[in-house]
């Protein structure tokens, strides 16, 4: 006997038996209840098992021991008619319990039965697969029954049911036959969840357990428009007008504007030169994105950035709308990306920089990765490390960003001190390349003389990028004839002095923006410096204004006009002597009183006093009787430095009084802001003192030119420009393979050494990409300073050779290889702080070159893309140009990357 049921369990194991032999009742017996392929067998995950209704199967049971083929008790078909709710949609009935409704099957010994003794007619066989659950593996009798509508007709529900364990990609290919969607369309599927919102299935690898799709619940299966855009991405109360318009529209795939959200043609400009990688868009276009999709990667946006680059390509490439909006792809951004939230201007390098490895996360199609040790070269051949280098970097990162645009670099690092170098081959998505930098620096500044009679004059002086302020002055005595010991240099800003610079200073400091103003002193003065017989004072000018108070009383002073350096001798340091060198350094455009005025300010004295107006005497606010905060005395530091005049020099109370005079304005001692008035000074501070000239403001009208003080000459060298020869792109890969010492902030550890040294390092190219991105690094940042370069560099528009700076062994035979065609470019026009950015771009299917200037779009020539607002470049290899081309049999005729030259009328002029 247990021969037997050893040979029959041995032939039955997962096997579908044949028909047409029955066995005896005691082989049958064995085959349904061995503990191999029988009832009792272990649950394996993924399995399939039947019911079958049990009072039947205890009628088989007796049947079989009874050892009669021929008993009265034979079972007939088996009949799982009472196990259903209605014999139509044959919904099993709720509350079946195991044992007593119903027994369960494994699936051999199902077909082994239904052979013997047959299936009711026009019964459906009840099928359930077995699920793990926290662990747990079990048969799952109730499955998920889901309510599959289309969005364009929700009120219609199918109801279909599956496993827990079943994909959620299965629930999509059921509704796509259930609706008869044809195989190009693209579909996707929502969910309604309990609060009635609507939430994406986007990963249908994943189990509808681990979707935590329930009973009952609503999957809606929409289909993509054929311009693009999703049916639930519009507003339904627009959704058919527009979708009316994009029908009427049929334009040329790809050439499509992108709307300016505010500040985002930066953005704009990204996405329209990676739109026209070719085969990075077909990759799109045909689905094919969708199979690698990685929405588990740690580093990745969950697949959400590539969706939305997909759908912003599609409606581009439909051909049916002349420009979108890519809202929904600058939020995406921002949420992943929060240096590009809002509405601020940034770089659209950056951006691409973002884009690029976003999209290379969220499709890499190496699941989970492994832990890969970085190995230097150790002496071997290149060829071995270099090929070692690139396994080991696909092994971690494998996607259509890798197979387009990556790399590899040869990094070779030197130690100073012990000679240790050090080979290792790193992977790149781009070239940031360095332009030529000029030595020189143009700077333009105004000269004041000392001769009051002439006015500023504006000067363009040529000066060493990393000069000092004396610099500054030898290049503008050789204008002016004035030996730069005689010149003082400070940067105005606001009417005020931001800054006075000593010679020694590096002119980094000093931003093209700045209004720098070089001042002529008398060779002996100096600031704060008591050994000099002349002292130079810093002069503002003021004008009283009145100011809303509650009493009137109050006057407030605003500063007008621009600041003096004023050279005073040290023995003329007087309120009264003061008053007079500023008349005179101010005669150009203050006008002094007549004699009618003389004797108009002699009837008016002794009422000024009654006012509180500073009597004539009282030259700088002060007086004898007087010691407020108008006082000025000889702790005012007027006289240099942070020291009171010597004793030689007379104190306020003691200067001569001029009665009966009319002064224009008066004098006080003020901060370096100009704002505050000093009333005493500590001797034992350094405070550099400062003087204001205060206007009241019917004087300033009468007295003062405000049209002669603004004015100022331009000298002849102010039509001189720095002229930037171009330079030609090989120049700028050569400069990028230089040999170059690390910075301090940045040294290298040397392992044989054990401490960080400055080494040299140089870096070589090894692999190149299919599509070749070159940064031009036009954005120069430095401590000091930020600026722009405008170097008009020269590319080719074909035929780029990088065969002289490929150090990897050439295939002579393919020189395609290393050649290279432009296919796009990234255009910046203006300055740091503001800009715009637009894109060139050569149509992949038409060959045709188009300016893309945010939502408008403009057919151009070959001879306008080359410009001095040229940023980014992108170059794809000759050969996989070819591989792309249309196969001979096809409609289309062959297209060059580069080519397409329609009447020069329907261009419009870019420059």
């Amino acid at each position: 006997m247990a021969a037997v049921a050893a040979n029959v369990a041995a032939a039955a194991e997962d096997q579908v038996p044949d028909r047409e032999a029955v066995p005896d009742l005691e082989s049958q017996w064995l085959q349904i209840e061995n503990k191999k392929t029988g009832r009792d067998r272990p649950l394996r995950a993924g399995e399939s098992w039947f019911l079958v209704k049990q009072p039947w199967y205890k009628q088989w049971e007796v049947y079989v021991q009874g050892g009669d083929k021929d008993s009265a008790t034979f079972p007939g078909c088996i009949d799982n008619a009472d196990l259903f709710e209605d014999q139509v949609n044959w919904h099993l009935k709720r509350g079946l319990v195991e044992g007593e409704d119903y027994v369960l099957l494994p699936e051999a010994a199902w077909h082994y039965l239904v052979n013997w003794y047959g299936l009711e007619h026009g019964q459906p066989p009840i099928e359930r697969k077995v699920v793990e659950l926290l662990g747990v593996q079990k048969i799952e009798v109730y499955p998920v029954e889901l309510l599959l509508v289309r969005h364009s007709a929700m009120d219609t529900p199918y109801t279909a049911q599956f496993s827990h364990i079943d994909s959620v990609d299965l629930v999509l290919r059921t509704a796509r036959e259930r609706f008869l969607v044809n195989p190009q369309e693209e579909t996707r599927l929502w969910i309604k969840n309990a609060e009635g919102s609507f939430e994406r299935l986007c990963n249908t690898r994943v189990t509808l357990l681990e979707a935590a799709l329930q009973t009952g619940q609503l999957v809606i299966m929409e289909t993509r428009n054929k311009d693009g855009t999703w049916p639930s991405a519009q507003p339904p109360q627009v959704m058919n007008t527009a979708a009316e318009e994009d029908e009427e529209f049929q334009g040329q795939p790809g050439i499509c504007g992108l709307t300016n959200l505010g500040n985002t043609c930066f953005m704009n400009s990204a996405l329209q030169c990676l739109s026209n990688v070719p085969q990075l868009t077909d990759y799109f276009l045909k689905n094919r994105y969708l199979e690698e999709l990685n929405f588990c990667n740690p580093l990745g946006m969950k697949g959400e950035i590539a969706e939305a680059y997909a759908d912003l390509v599609k409606q581009a490439w439909s051909g049916h709308h002349r420009s979108i909006v890519p809202h929904v792809f600058k939020t995406k951004v921002g949420h992943f990306a929060s240096q590009f939230l809002g509405y601020q201007q940034h770089d659209s390098q950056e951006l691409l920089s973002f884009l690029l490895d976003g999209l290379h996360e969220d499709l890499n199609r190496v699941k989970k990765k492994e832990y890969v040790e970085l190995c230097d070269a150790a002496g071997r051949p290149d060829q071995e490390v270099a090929q070692e280098a690139w396994q080991n970097h696909k092994r971690r990162n494998d996607s259509v960003i890798v197979d387009t645009f990556h790399g590899l670099f040869k990094s070779t690092l030197v130690c100073p001190d012990c000679g240790n170098v050090s080979v290792t081959f790193d992977p790149f998505c781009y070239l940031s390349v360095p332009l030529p930098v000029s030595h020189k620096r143009v700077m333009e500044v105004f000269f004041v003389s000392m001769d009051p009679r002439r006015k500023p004059e504006q000067h363009r002086l040529v000066v060493p990028k990393k000069g000092k302020i004396s610099d500054l002055c030898v290049a503008l005595a050789k204008h002016t004839g004035v030996s730069p010991e005689r010149m003082m240099v400070a940067d105005v800003f606001s009417h005020r002095f931001y800054k006075i610079y000593q010679l020694e200073e590096s002119l980094n400091s000093i931003l093209d923006r700045d209004d720098i103003f070089i001042y002529e002193v008398s060779g002996r003065s100096a600031i704060g410096e008591n050994s000099r017989e002349d002292v130079v004072l810093p002069i503002y000018l003021r004008e009283r204004t009145p100011a809303r108070d509650y009493n009137n009383s109050y006057y407030g002073l605003m500063l007008f006009g621009h600041p003096l350096l004023v050279s005073v001798p040290r023995d003329r340091l007087s309120w009264d002597a003061l008053y007079h060198i500023l008349l005179y350094r101010l005669s150009r455009y203050v006008t002094r009183p007549t004699s009618d005025d003389e004797d108009d300010g002699d009837e008016k004295a002794d009422m000024e006093d009654k006012d509180g107006i500073p009597k004539p005497g009282r030259v700088a606010g002060a007086s004898s009787q007087d010691s407020g905060p108008e006082q000025a005395g000889p702790s005012c530091g007027v006289a240099g430095g942070s020291r009171a005049p010597v004793d030689s020099s007379p104190g306020p109370s003691h200067w001569p009084q001029r009665a009966r005079r009319k002064h224009l304005f008066t004098l006080q001692t003020v901060n370096s802001n100009g704002t505050s008035d000093r009333s005493t000074f500590n001797e034992d501070t350094h405070a550099q003192p400062y003087i204001a000239i205060d206007w009241e403001p019917e004087m300033k009208k009468r007295y003062y030119d405000e049209v002669e003080a603004e004015g100022y000459v331009k000298h002849d060298c102010v039509g001189y420009v720095l002229k930037k020869a171009p330079v030609r792109l090989q120049e700028c890969i050569e400069l990028f393979t230089t040999v170059e010492t690390l910075e301090k902030e940045n040294p290298w550890y040397c392992p044989t050494c054990k401490q960080h040294q400055l080494a040299t390092k140089k870096l070589d190219l090894w692999m190149l990409p299919e599509t070749l991105i070159i940064h031009l690094k036009r954005f120069s940042y430095t401590k000091f300073s930020r600026e722009k370069l405008d170097t008009l560099v020269e590319f080719p528009i074909r035929d780029l050779d990088f065969s002289e700076f490929v150090i990897k062994p050439q295939n002579e035979s393919a020189p395609e290889l290393y050649k290279y065609d432009l296919i796009a470019v990234s255009n910046h026009y203006g300055g740091l702080r503001d800009g715009h950015y637009t894109t060139f771009a050569c149509n992949k299917d038409s060959g045709q070159w188009h300016y893309f200037d945010d939502s408008s779009v403009s057919p151009v020539t070959e001879n306008q893309i080359e410009s001095k607002a040229a940023y980014v470049l992108f170059y794809q290899r000759q050969d996989v140009a070819r591989r792309l081309q249309p196969q001979p049999g096809s409609r289309d005729p062959p297209v060059s990357p580069a080519c397409g030259s329609p009447p020069s009328s329907e261009f419009m002029d870019v420059k």
